[in-house]
C-alpha cells in the first residue's frame, strides 16, 4: 500500500459522508465539489489542471501500479488520499460495480466573461437543457470537434451532476463552459461578432446550407419545449435538420452533433 494512504472502514466517517452527498445538487452546491469515477478520468482532471480535494481508491484496486501512481501524483497535489473497503466505494459511488478510484473534484464557475474568444469561434450554447446525459454528451461533442467551449443558458441542468460526468467521458475537464442568462449571452456574443444557428422546427434553410464558417454560436433549444419564440427573433440564422417523418424528433445530443460536425466540415474539419 502507498505510504501516502489512510484507511477508512466506517460509513459513518464524516469524508465518506460527505462523498456520498456528492450524488446531490444539495452535497455538490454545499461543498462546491464533484465526483469522477476512474483512474482515467481522475488523471485527466489532474493533467487538465484541476485541484483535486480528495482520492479514494478501493482496497482491491490500492497495489496496482497505475493507482499507487495516481495516489502518489495525486497527494503532490495536496489532496487528500485514502482507501476504502470494496463495499464502501460501491456506496460511494451507488454503483454495484463501482470503479476502483473516486476523486472528488473542486467545481469551477467561470463567467463569459472569463472564456477567450479565438477569431476562429465556434460554441455550443444550451438553452434550458434538463437532462444531465444530453449536456455531458454534447460536452464530449464539443470536445472531439475542437470546439471553443459549451454556454449553459437560462436553467439548465448540473453539468457536474454524476450523470453528467460519467456522460462526458472526461471532457468536462477540456473544454471551457459557463453558464449566463440568455440577455447577457446575446449581449456577449454581439460584442464578440458572433453569428447564432439555431437548430429549429421553425428554420427556414436546411441546416447544410447555413453558412457556419464564420465565428459563431450554435443555440440548441430544451429537449421537449425547443426554443421560444423570442429567444429564436435574436438568432440570426434558423436552420432545419432533414428528417424523412416517422419519428418526430432527434435526440438533443445527436441533434447537436449533427449541427457541430457541419459546422466542422465548413472549416475543413480545422
Amino acid at each position: 500500500m502507498s505510504s501516502n494512504l489512510e484507511t477508512i472502514s466506517s460509513t459513518g466517517n464524516p469524508l465518506v459522508k460527505m462523498l456520498r452527498s456528492l450524488e446531490r445538487k444539495k452535497g455538490r452546491n454545499e461543498t462546491g465539489l464533484f465526483l469522477a469515477e476512474g483512474a482515467r478520468l481522475v488523471e485527466q482532471g489532474l493533467s487538465a489542471g484541476w485541484s483535486l480535494d480528495s482520492l479514494v481508491v478501493s482496497a482491491s484496486s490500492a497495489e496496482r501500479a497505475f493507482v499507487r501512481d495516481l495516489v502518489d501524483k495525486a497527494a503532490r497535489s495536496g489532496a487528500r488520499t485514502v482507501q476504502v473497503t470494496d463495499r464502501l466505494a460501491g456506496q460511494i459511488a451507488r454503483k454495484d460495480n463501482p470503479q476502483a478510484v473516486i476523486g472528488a473534484f473542486r467545481q469551477t464557475h467561470p463567467a463569459l466573461e472569463d472564456l477567450t474568444v479565438p477569431e476562429t469561434s465556434l460554441w455550443i450554447a444550451l438553452y434550458e437543457v434538463r437532462d444531465p446525459g444530453n449536456l455531458g454528451t454534447i460536452l464530449r461533442t464539443a470536445d472531439c470537434a475542437g470546439l471553443s467551449g459549451v454556454l449553459l443558458i437560462g436553467q439548465c441542468c448540473d453539468p457536474y451532476s454524476v450523470e453528467a460526468v460519467r456522460a462526458s467521458m472526461g471532457s468536462i475537464f477540456d473544454i471551457p463552459f459557463a453558464r449566463a442568462s440568455f440577455d447577457a449571452f446575446n449581449t456577449w456574443r454581439t460584442g464578440a461578432g458572433l453569428s447564432v444557428l439555431a437548430a429549429s422546427v421553425n428554420g427556414t434553410v436546411r441546416h447544410t446550407d447555413a453558412d457556419m464558417s464564420g465565428p459563431s454560436v450554435i443555440l440548441m433549444g430544451n429537449e421537449q419545449a425547443g426554443l421560444p419564440d423570442a429567444v429564436e427573433a435574436k438568432c440570426d440564422t434558423l436552420c432545419l435538420i432533414p428528417m424523412r417523418g416517422g419519428a418526430d424528433s432527434l435526440n438533443l445530443a445527436q441533434a447537436t452533433a449533427v449541427m457541430t460536425y457541419e459546422a466542422w466540415r465548413q472549416r475543413d474539419f480545422k
